[in-house]
């Protein structure tokens, strides 16, 4: 089949320019894609698709009404345009009286789309560097391939950036497709979406399993997999379980998902449906999170849906599961203090960042109005800056569920307390919890601490509300969490830009200077989940980690992986008594031996107890240094005279 297409379009949508321009995009970040354009149609017209409706012969009949969508689809967020041409094969087509118009349907919806993108462009002036896309859809339309041949000559004669093979249950369909398009010279990149779906009941399983669909969609030329037309938690569940194919650890094969915008699940007792713009937002965040390139949606995903996703999508940068492979054996990732704007950070900062060794000591903020209690914390400030005891002091920040006094207010009390003007004589670290804070929310505090003069955030997604059981129930927000704030802060704030992509104070050198820590438990219940869970934070761009308390040496071999790949600092913390380490001991992630309670209980006297305590802190922070690790973190210590005592012994 030929197909006549005018000089201009061929010249400008030349396979060779636009072939690699969509896989480089996915690479690098989540994009998104619009929802679904009969479902939306169905909306507009209240005529279900018929004999004497056909969708895809809007095209030409009344290609206004899907130009409204396409610019609807644009000005919500999306990037990357599908065309209206689901059926648009010569089989249904042909069925609907129409089979001899199958090249200028699909042609017609490649240049609306390309229409609706240029007025876009031209309209709201976007940079030249956006990069928007059309890809050409196609669904199932009869078990010979030949029904395809036509509408796939023509999608790719039109220019497409990629051809979209969806909503396919039946699988070695979709592949041989995939094969008879991917064999032809200058094909565009194909994506193969299942419209699959494990089993409701006990027994649920997939037809196929994720990680067996990625593997034969790359024998057969696809470059993307995915699923489409699905519950939003299948779609999820794809995505979690694919990521765990070689082929896509490896980058090789890259994911997609684009589900429905609800469907009926069992919760309790009861079928309910979860389908509402800002729930679709929070599933394109998840999913661009657990490593899918393009996410978008199907039936009954409008609009209104889209700009929920572009907006969750804007708090984070997608971090593929292709960069797995270069991140575990990337060695030494020290960072540079040349050149690098954050050089006017504080001591703690510097050493960090020049891979000298470093002392921080945690601080618990008060929970209440007591002026002692912050008398007491300004005076424990004054003496470790007079003794030089320590690079920084870190805040904690609701921990354990309780309503502690924010960590900058804090910060801004100690020092009016000590009357300190200018530059601070002891680096503060702020710990930052996800759990309060709205993504609108996350940027504004972040910008207040800035303007403050804390460059040091130590970001932890934060404890439950429910661990402190005698405080009335609070609701956790969780819009962020720690492996998002980190992305956003290294990515965007310290890149001049904010969550949205804006220029923040309008120009581009106003960048944050954040240093950015995060936490570790050596002895979490699901290491490898931790394990991963970091990773992740240092690929979005973690300067240093604190961990747990660590109260044997086996548990270090956990981040003994991570030494080359960010600063790691042990956690210390000083046990007052045997009745302190069994409290400890029920914190999720610590785990005291049982050899040091017996040691604490074989004195009767608390100040014996706190003795040993005391020589067990000290020889655990003397031999984190001689290991070589990046410092400690002296964590609550009970009274600043223990923490004295330890901290001179690291100055001798």
């Amino acid at each position: 089949m030929s197909l006549s297409v005018p000089d201009s379009q061929s010249t400008e949508f030349s396979m060779s320019q636009v072939k690699p321009t969509l896989l480089d995009s996915m690479r690098s970040r989540t994009v998104l894609a619009d929802g679904g354009i009969g479902s939306l149609i169905f909306q507009l017209t209240g005529r279900l698709a018929s004999a004497d409706f056909v969708y895809e012969a809007l095209n030409l009949r009344n290609p206004e009404l899907v130009r409204g969508i396409y610019s609807s689809s644009l000005a919500a967020g999306a990037t990357v345009l599908t065309t209206n041409t689901f059926s648009a094969n010569t089989l249904e087509l042909t069925a609907a009286g129409v089979g001899d118009q199958v090249a200028e349907i699909n042609c017609a919806a490649v240049s609306i789309a390309r229409d609706a993108i240029d007025d876009y462009v031209s309209e709201y002036s976007i940079a030249a560097g956006e990069n928007f896309f059309v890809i050409g859809s196609i669904g199932p339309g009869g078990t010979e391939i030949e029904a395809y041949l036509p509408q796939v000559e023509s999608l790719i004669e039109c220019g497409v950036d990629a051809l979209l093979l969806e909503t396919f249950t039946d699988i070695d369909l979709l592949m041989e497709l995939s094969r008879c398009i991917s064999a032809r010279n200058g094909a565009p990149p194909v994506i193969v979406h299942g419209a699959l779906d494990p089993s409701v009941g006990e027994n649920r399983s997939w037809s196929i399993a994720p990680a067996e669909f990625v593997s034969r969609a790359r024998s057969v030329g696809a470059a993307v997999a995915g699923i489409n037309c699905v519950a939003p938690w299948a779609a999820a569940e794809f995505i979690d379980s694919a990521t765990k194919s070689p082929l896509v650890e490896s980058g090789e094969m890259l994911l997609s998902a684009m589900p429905n915008a609800g469907g009926f699940e069992r919760i309790g007792h009861r079928f309910l449906a979860r389908a509402n713009p800002e729930y679709m937002g929070q599933l394109a965040r998840q999913l661009g999170d657990s490593g899918a390139s393009l996410v978008g949606g199907c039936c009954e995903v409008h609009p209104e849906h889209v700009r929920e996703m572009s907006a969750y999508l804007k708090s984070r940068t997608s971090s593929h599961a292709s960069d797995t492979a270069s991140r575990h054996t990337s060695g030494q990732v020290k960072k540079q203090l040349t050149d690098d704007p954050r050089k006017a950070n504080g001591e703690f900062s510097k050493k960090i960042l020049r891979g000298e060794f470093a002392i921080s000591v945690e601080m618990v903020a008060p929970t209440g109005t007591d002026l002692k209690a912050l008398d007491l914390r300004a005076r424990m400030t004054q003496e470790i800056v007079d003794e030089g005891l320590a690079d920084a002091l870190d805040i904690t920040d609701g921990s354990r569920g309780l309503p502690l006094v924010p960590p900058g207010d804090l910060i801004d009390l100690i020092r009016r307390k000590l009357e300190w003007t200018g530059e601070d004589r002891l680096e503060f670290i702020a710990h930052f919890a996800g759990r309060d804070l709205s993504t609108l929310a996350v940027q504004s505090r972040l910008m207040g601490y800035h303007l403050r003069g804390i460059r040091n955030v130590l970001f932890i997604t934060g404890d439950p509300p429910k661990m402190s059981p005698t405080y009335p129930r609070s609701s956790a927000v969780f819009d962020m969490n720690s492996v998002q704030m980190i992305r956003a802060t290294v990515d965007q704030l310290n890149r001049g830009r904010d969550f949205g992509g804006n220029p923040l104070g309008g120009e581009l050198d106003s960048g944050t200077k954040f240093v950015v820590g995060t936490g570790f438990e050596p002895e979490a219940i699901n290491m490898a989940l931790e394990s991963e869970r970091l990773w992740a934070k240092i690929d979005a761009g973690a300067d240093y980690v604190m961990t747990q308390p660590v109260f044997k040496d086996s548990a270090m071999a956990a981040i003994e992986p991570f030494r080359g790949s960010i600063s790691v600092l042990p956690g210390v913390m000083v046990l007052r008594s045997a009745a302190h380490a069994a409290r400890i001991a029920q914190v999720p992630g610590v785990n005291i031996p049982q050899a040091i309670i017996d040691a604490l209980r074989k004195f009767n006297s608390k100040d014996d107890q706190a003795k040993i305590g005391l020589e067990i802190a000290v020889e655990q922070a003397h031999a984190y240094r001689s290991a070589g690790w990046a410092g400690i973190y002296l964590m609550s210590p009970a009274s600043l005279g223990a923490a004295k005592q330890i901290l001179e012994t690291l100055t001798k």
